[in-house]
């Protein structure tokens, strides 16, 4: 499922108040989409990395009361009160002691004297064992207290992501330039870093910063894998010669339109972030010049951008000559 869906089947299991295993492989944004099904509903978040754990840590530790009695002292993180969601990431990487005792929480909202609030929600999360991550096989009697959902990368799930987030433009060029680029994952190599959604957002991170050009390479090979890195750093070349878009957006009529492709998204990606009600007639005038496919692309991410600028008198007129193009 793609991370729309994946959103939408959480949101759907919170109202039925049963717990969700989310499976993928590293670095897709398992743990970033239930931080944003959390934020989204206004529900607090409780982050647990149950790797960390030790059997004893979710029961508590035993004292003894004013009557001579021991109880257990839970710990700190279970909630009280409010409303949320308890995230157990990398539960199946989690020793079989410390899943086990995940068990009575999971399936009847219980550890010991302890009892879950009724409006706090169980996510889990972990990676696939055929992905050669650390995982412990989990138990089919805690298997089968989740609903299992298999996430999947989706490129223009991850592009509306990443515009809304501030991912540099030159990283969301690159990708929608190179789409294959976005997860390549192969668990039969042992590689030490690979292309993924959360390492293009540390590359985007890392251009951010103007790192020097003697460590550039190095830098992203370190975050994206050689292989990658070398592609990308011929396509920031390309974006680097393009012309300035404040220039653009100054002469629309005459300013260069590129002939590749790879040119064609970074102008694209780079317009659209600098577009506005003031200027907006200037975007669609330069748009107008690209091959259709490039204008099309240019206004739908000024749109996701800037939403305004859908009333603008400029946005309007192009709409209702390409009403079929945006059906």
């Amino acid at each position: 499922m793609k991370p729309t869906q994946i959103k939408s089947s959480v949101s759907v299991a919170i109202k039925a108040r049963r717990p969700v295993f989310l499976w993928g492989p590293p670095g897709v944004g398992k743990s970033q989409v239930v931080a944003q099904v959390a934020a989204g509903s206004g529900l607090s978040l409780v982050d647990v990395r149950a790797v960390l754990l030790d059997p004893v840590d979710l029961r508590g530790l035993p004292h003894i009361n004013g009557e001579g009695r021991a109880h257990w002292a839970i710990p700190d993180f279970l909630p009280k009160d409010g409303q949320g969601i308890i995230f157990l990431d990398e539960l199946n990487a989690a020793p079989p002691l410390v899943q086990a005792s995940c068990y009575q929480l999971i399936l009847d909202r219980k550890l010991g004297e302890y009892s879950l609030p009724d409006s706090w929600s169980i996510i889990a999360a972990g990676n696939r064992e055929t992905d050669r991550a650390v995982t412990s096989r989990m138990s089919s009697a805690l298997a089968n207290r989740f609903i299992h959902l298999n996430f999947e990368v989706d490129l223009n799930d991850w592009v509306s992501w990443a515009l809304a987030a501030g991912v540099q433009v030159e990283v969301i060029a690159f990708i929608r330039f190179r789409p294959g680029l976005l997860h390549v994952f192969d668990p039969l190599k042992n590689e030490k870093t690979f292309p993924s959604p959360r390492t293009w957002e540390y590359v985007s991170d890392i251009l951010k910063v103007n790192p020097e050009s003697s460590v550039e390479f190095e830098l992203i090979a370190g975050t994206v894998g050689e292989a990658a890195a070398a592609e990308f750093m011929g396509f920031l070349k390309i974006c680097r010669e393009l012309p300035d878009p404040d220039a653009v957006l100054l002469d629309p009529a005459g300013s260069l339109v590129p002939g590749d492709p790879a040119a064609l998204y970074a102008i694209c990606g780079a317009l659209s972030r600098k577009s506005s009600m003031s200027n907006f007639g200037r975007v669609v005038q330069y748009g107008g010049r690209l091959p259709v496919e490039f204008s099309v692309l240019l206004v739908r991410d000024s749109v996701k951008l800037h939403p305004e600028v859908q009333k603008s008198r400029a946005f309007i007129e192009w709409s209702s000559v390409n009403s079929q193009i945006l059906i």
